[in-house]
């Protein structure tokens, strides 16, 4: 029952993160300086205006409006996109485009820990000397610039002028594998090099800890290779920080991913929700955006699941 807790906190907050920000937007759609209704059917009669108005249940008070909407948003059913969507259903354009955020996400993390992991070894090896000064001070650089700043700055160098990779347009994996991977080049890049500084800089911190333990003096005279002496003796236990840094940024990413769909024109879940907020989709807006708390507290619950398996003794503080 003890390991349950935590999780169970953590859904009640998934609950209510949904439904105070889907609430606080379903208000301010009723502050609205235009009716929303008129916005969606400036040119309709005013009987297909009142019919639209009980669909998205208007014409109650806001507290039932808001109970009925989530009702049919736990459904499955979001609505219409009533705009430029041409009345396609917002869950066909969740369906969408949500995988291709999921997978940015994934090849960031992938990208950041193959930088990470052996940087952090080798400079947690040479510490004090000139390789690991060097290294670390240009992570430290690299990671003082944001994300978004770092694409545009690809996007013109590595882009337009070098002509090295693509930039503003995206290809599906199963259209071709090849031109899938060099179209996300860019926008993994410019998410992991900020993550790949932070795991390099924690991984060296708990190697070098590491290599001082007396357990790892005496595995290293006892005969055992260097090789296997890293792996079981100190990246083994130096990697749980680095593990639990990682679930957890899975949530953080997900700002990030939002804002560099844009920069790059990639079709992912943040292009949609600039795209409801650029045409006035209100109704889809409010899907998106409980459908994005949904994303980033599941990712935190099965961190804390995760950092449970790696490391047990986090169990009983959580």
């Amino acid at each position: 029952m003890n390991r349950a807790l935590p999780i169970l906190r953590r859904l009640g907050t998934l609950l209510a993160v949904i439904m105070l920000s889907t609430f606080f937007l379903s208000c301010l759609l009723r502050l609205l300086p235009t009716d929303l209704v008129d916005m969606i059917l400036t040119f309709g009669s005013p009987e297909e205006k009142a019919a639209l108005r009980r669909s998205l249940y208007l014409d109650r008070d806001v507290f039932t409006s808001y109970f009925m909407w989530f009702k049919d948003f736990i459904r499955g059913n979001m609505g219409l996109m009533y705009g430029t969507g041409g009345g396609e259903t917002v869950w066909s354009h969740v369906t969408r485009s949500l995988p291709i955020s999921l997978l940015i996400m994934l090849y960031t993390q992938i990208f950041a820990l193959l930088v990470a992991i052996p940087l952090g070894i080798f400079t947690a090896y040479r510490a004090g000397k000139k390789s690991d000064r060097i290294i670390s001070n240009a992570l430290f650089t690299s990671s003082s610039v944001p994300n978004f700043a770092l694409a545009f700055l690809l996007i013109i160098v590595v882009g337009v002028k070098l002509k090295w990779f693509p930039t503003l347009e995206y290809i599906g994996f199963k259209e071709s594998p090849f031109q899938h991977f060099k179209h996300l080049v860019l926008p993994c890049f410019s998410l992991g090099v900020g993550l790949a500084a932070s795991y390099t800089r924690l991984l060296r911190t708990d190697v070098i800890a590491a290599l001082k333990d007396d357990y790892v003096t005496m595995a290293a005279s006892k005969g055992l290779s260097d090789t296997r002496v890293l792996l079981t003796h100190v990246f083994r236990p130096a990697s749980v920080t680095l593990l639990t840094a990682a679930a957890l940024n899975m949530g953080a990413l997900i700002g990030g991913t939002l804002v560099i769909e844009n920069i790059f024109a990639i079709p992912g879940f943040g292009f949609e929700i600039a795209y409801a907020l650029a045409t006035k989709e209100f109704v889809a807006l409010q899907s998106f955006i409980a459908v994005t708390a949904i994303g980033y507290v599941i990712f935190n619950v099965t961190a804390d699941l995760l950092i449970g398996v790696v490391d047990p003794r986090t169990r009983g503080s959580r």
